[in-house]
This record gives structure tokens, C-alpha cells and sequence, in this order.
């Protein structure tokens, strides 16, 4: 596993765990819809993306003719 893969997942869980963190501590209700829930979106694509060495955005922006 790479530098680049282990920092994403490292990354990806982290904002999963604070997110799941503050739900338990009932200083954020992920129960209802709320922009939190983009969050925890971009937390698991980058979760995935350490394990699985696939990001969509990274296809997005070399579509786009990002180098």
C-alpha cells in the first residue's frame, strides 16, 4: 500500500469516526438531513479510494484534461 493510499484511508476514517463521535455525543444529529451527510459522502470515497486505489473525482478531473 502507498503513502498516497494509506493517506486517504487514514483520512476517510477519520472524518467517519469524528462524524460517528459527534452523533453518539448528541452535538450532531445525523438522523435528519443535514449538509453532514455530504461530509460523510467524501469520507467514505476516501476511505474506499485508499483500499481500492479508485477515486471518482480523480476520473472527473482527468476528463477534464487535469494532468
Amino acid at each position: 500500500m502507498t503513502a498516497q493510499s494509506l493517506t486517504r484511508l487514514i483520512a476517510g476514517l477519520f472524518i467517519m469516526l469524528t462524524l460517528g463521535l459527534a452523533h453518539m455525543d448528541g452535538t450532531v444529529d445525523m438522523s435528519s438531513v443535514s449538509w453532514l451527510w455530504f461530509t460523510a459522502f467524501v469520507g467514505v470515497n476516501l476511505f474506499q479510494s485508499g483500499i481500492t486505489k479508485w477515486c471518482m473525482m480523480t476520473n472527473i478531473l482527468k476528463k477534464l484534461g487535469a494532468v
